[in-house]
């Protein structure tokens, strides 16, 4: 009988132990944030291929008002649907822009 409670005790520990470990790794895993990824470089292979920009010269036309930015509005650089893992600066430009729809 004393050898059923203790495999029964070690059972119950060996689950719990599992269960804490799993939510204890989700807790310490923490997405990555905008300010953790780097900045597009308009050397980056795909930035040329669609002729990206820091800076627009097509006026109003630039990233923040484009409807393929993410992210919080009032910053500077922000993530971006088409250049995934890299943020873009929101007066630049590419030639994938696509105007929000008023």
């Amino acid at each position: 009988m004393k050898n059923q409670s203790s495999r029964r005790r070690f059972l119950q520990l060996t689950v719990g132990g599992i269960i804490g470990l799993s939510i204890g790794s989700k807790l310490l895993v923490k997405p990555a944030q905008a300010a953790e990824l780097p900045h597009l470089s308009i050397d980056d292979p795909q930035a040329k291929a669609l002729s990206y920009v820091n800076e627009s010269t097509k006026g109003e036309n630039n990233c923040n008002s484009c409807m393929l930015i993410e992210g919080d509005a009032s910053a500077v650089w922000r993530p971006c649907k088409i250049f995934p893992g890299k943020l873009v600066n929101a007066k630049g430009w590419c030639s994938a822009y696509a105007p929000k729809p008023a």
